[in-house]
């Protein structure tokens, strides 16, 4: 799937399951490309964005959050017109974008460490909860209260209480630095973390806060996810690979298999509904840029 005249680094993604379309935030172009994935076909480009990086889809409010890390705030878009309805300020270097759907809460990680919890309706601010550095990927348990974040300025992981609005534990990286990625499988009880420095995925027990188990992977990861059914890690790597990891069990993992993408490919989307892990490949040379679609089997 083409992205025409998509120049520049491309970041994270969100999915509207129903209309089938991925929300690309095309970073280096300072747009939010509109993707139909029925047709391969991109549906529109939208300009007016300053580096985004997040996105998300809710499908609830029909509303489409994008966090700009350049223009230092947080834009909601109508998920039909694709209109900008409102824009939320004073975001420093908004980053990733996830929702809390039990408590009806979006956060925002942004800035020099705070994650923003934002009404999703509305988009009013009801207060931070602040960190030791700048966050970069978190997850939300469902089950229960906590985030996980990584902040590699810190180099730990933060486990933060969303009941009380603060961080109740820090978890190191042992033996390493650059945590962006993450994934999380909370039946299982285990936190996947992506290191750059060396290039090794780190596994948590979420219980304990140790690291059982550790596993070479590609450089430049920028996206994990976790497939419950399959039981494997797709670590979507920016020197051009997506490395599949098999769950042998909680605590012992091993490289299943390695998929050629290209060069400085680092974040894609883990789609479970489909079966497929979409691949953002940005544009190099003559090669224009191009999202990049795989079938799980």
């Amino acid at each position: 799937m083409e992205l025409p005249s998509v120049k520049g680094r491309i970041d994270h993604f969100g999915v509207d399951l129903k209309r089938q379309r991925l929300f690309v935030a095309a970073l280096g172009n300072d747009t939010l490309e509109v993707v139909d994935v029925k047709s391969s076909r991109r549906e529109r480009s939208l300009a007016g964005f300053g580096e985004p990086q997040g996105v998300l889809y809710l499908p609830e409010f029909n509303r489409i959050y994008v966090a700009n890390g350049s223009a230092n705030r947080v834009d909601i878009l109508d998920g039909t017109s694709l209109a900008r309805v409102k824009s939320v300020e004073r975001l420093d270097d908004a980053d990733n974008v996830r929702y809390d759907a039990g408590a009806r809460k979006v956060y925002v990680g942004y800035g020099n460490g705070a994650l923003r919890a934002l009404d999703p309706a509305t988009g009013d601010s009801s207060g931070d909860i602040r960190l030791a550095g700048h966050p970069e990927s978190f997850q939300l348990e469902t089950r229960g209260t906590r985030i996980f974040v990584n902040v590699p300025p810190a180099r730990h992981v933060a486990v933060v209480d969303r009941a009380k609005q603060s961080v109740v534990a820090t978890w190191d990286v042992p033996g390493a630095e650059s945590n962006y990625p993450m994934a999380l499988d909370e039946p299982g009880r285990r936190l996947f973390v992506g290191a750059r420095k060396p290039a090794v995925l780190l596994v948590y027990d979420i219980d304990s806060g140790k690291v059982v188990a550790k596993q070479p992977i590609g450089e430049d990861t920028d996206d994990i996810f976790f497939d419950p059914q399959r039981k494997r890690l797709y670590v979507v790597c920016g020197e051009g690979r997506i490395d599949i990891v098999r769950q042998d069990d909680p605590d012992r993992y091993s490289l299943e298999g390695t998929v050629r993408t290209a060069p400085r490919a680092r974040t894609g989307l883990f789609v479970p509904e489909e079966g497929r892990l979409y691949v953002a490949a940005p544009a190099i040379g003559t090669s224009p840029a191009r999202l990049l679609a795989y079938r799980l089997r």
